[in-house]
């Protein structure tokens, strides 16, 4: 497999990691805005970035072709701000938001916290967005422009607002259906984002009674689009089958698995500093294990025909393999990017190619759940 390092983890990497997680957010934003916004600087990056070509890596999944499997997952460009940007670094998919019917500013700051020893992150940042309306709106701009460089699929995530309260089902209902019918003809999918640890009650949601009023009346609002559910890692057996059950029940195109997760243990963070961050959602390779272990349960449990998007500790091409033996069609990081930097995409995406040649297999699609990698 390709080695990591170069410029980005040697220079660029600790610069960033010097400032606030905020304000390298803000910084990494700004340095995008020029490759957003000039066609001809768009076209340079992606001759340096995004992967070559390759037919064997193409997946075709919910009426939808992506070029390789890896995309970028919500949370990064909550409000589309720099998707041609983004799709110009290599990544196959990009999933924005998640959007909300009414616009809402962060969690209280502190509210991002890097775990470096972990390599991950903890987040309670708490859906801030600037409504579903105004993100749809973006996206539909950036589509319309000349040179728009969305030449990948685009996906929104639709959460509910923090003004709504939980225990209200048809108040949460309604939410939901008003964020769904903003992005619905600008989305090529739609994910409902059901699984944050950092709006209060959201997992409730998650309950199969809950669950099925929800996704039963956001079904038919989709205009066609598909319809993916995102769900957390920390449910239990029988909750988690009882959840996906729901979504066989009524069709769903896909689940995405998983969120970020309220456990804390085996870290080599330190104790103190894990109290010292507090509550939020962990994401990074402390998560990949129990993240592997939800895609093979949805696999196992709702066949070959659904899409699987595995999400959850994904940095090298070994992590991307791993996903795709224990069933994802598609993968998708986001804090391996904010670690491995631009060049993650190319990287996992060779990787996947240099697999695809030792399994002499025609395509990717041919070994999304297969037993072993034969070295």
């Amino acid at each position: 497999m390709e080695a990591r390092g170069g410029i980005y983890e040697h220079a660029v990497r600790p610069l960033l990691f010097s400032l606030a997680p905020d304000t390298a957010h803000a910084v990494a934003f700004a340095a995008l805005g020029p490759v957003e916004h000039f066609a001809t600087l768009r076209a340079w990056v992606t001759a340096a970035l995004f992967p070559p070509p390759d037919e064997r890596l193409v997946v075709r999944a919910m009426g939808l072709e992506f070029p390789h499997p890896l995309g970028l997952a919500a949370g990064f460009d909550k409000n589309c701000r720099r998707p041609r940007a983004l799709a110009a670094l290599g990544f196959a998919h990009l999933e924005i938001g998640t959007v909300t019917a009414h616009p809402q500013a962060p969690n209280q700051t502190p509210n991002l916290f890097r775990l470096p020893a972990d390599r991950a992150l903890v987040n309670r940042l708490g859906f801030p967005n600037a409504g579903a309306e105004v993100v749809a709106a973006r996206l539909g701009a950036a589509r319309r422009r000349a040179h728009n460089g969305l030449r990948v699929p685009v996906g929104v995530s639709i959460g509910k607002s923090r003004r709504t309260a939980v225990n209200d089902l048809e108040a949460v209902i309604v939410d939901y259906s008003v964020a769904l019918d903003a992005v619905r003809y600008v989305a090529d999918f739609i994910v409902v984002n059901v699984s944050s640890p950092n709006t209060a009650g959201l997992r409730s949601l998650q309950g199969s009674e809950h669950a099925r009023a929800l996704l039963a009346r956001l079904a038919p609002r989709t205009g066609g689009r598909p319809l993916l559910v995102k769900i957390a890692p920390d449910m239990g057996d029988a909750e988690l089958e009882a959840l996906l059950a729901v979504v066989e029940e009524l069709a769903l195109a896909g689940v995405v698995a998983t969120n970020t997760t309220l456990e804390r243990s085996g870290l080599a963070t330190s104790a103190e500093r894990i109290r010292a961050v507090g509550a939020g959602g962990l994401s990074g390779p402390p998560l990949r294990e129990r993240a592997l272990q939800v895609v093979r349960r949805v696999r196992a449990r709702l066949g070959g025909a659904i899409t699987i998007v595995g999400v959850g500790g994904i940095e090298r091409p070994e992590d991307a393999i791993a996903f795709v033996q224990a069933g994802a069609n598609l993968l998708q990081i986001y804090t391996g990017f904010i670690y491995g930097g631009p060049q993650e995409p190319c990287r996992i995406a060779r990787g996947l190619a240099e697999w695809v040649t030792r399994e002499r297999a025609q395509t990717i699609g041919q070994l999304v759940g297969c037993a072993a990698v034969h070295s």
